[in-house]
């Protein structure tokens, strides 16, 4: 196989993950980015875990969505996610939804 054979390949697999992203979306409540995946979720919780010198997020998803193109099956039970890092969770457009209780913003 030559690079223009492989650059192709990679770009139908994006293209038929984004595709599945299209039609799988509408089922879904929540998105979640994180530093290392992308998620659809119907139910997130998120915990913040102190330590000593300094603190971490944990994120517990279930009926989840993993926008991942190696995975041969991206609808999984549940995920949990441990982070030092930033993360990004996203209540979808429908205005009946809130973000879980732990991250609303206190008015």
């Amino acid at each position: 196989m030559d690079d223009d054979e492989i650059e192709d390949y990679d770009r139908e697999v994006e293209l038929a993950l984004y595709r599945e992203y299209r039609d799988v979306v509408s089922q879904f409540r929540y998105v979640v980015e994180t530093e290392r995946r992308f998620y659809l979720a119907n139910d997130v919780t998120v915990e913040r875990k102190d330590t000593e010198h300094d603190f971490y997020f944990e994120l517990t998803m279930s009926d989840v969505w993993v926008w991942d193109v190696y995975r041969s099956d991206r609808f999984v039970k549940s995920v949990r996610v441990i982070t030092y890092k930033d993360f990004n969770l996203e209540v979808r457009g429908d205005k009946d939804l809130e973000l879980p209780k732990e991250l609303a913003l206190d008015e």
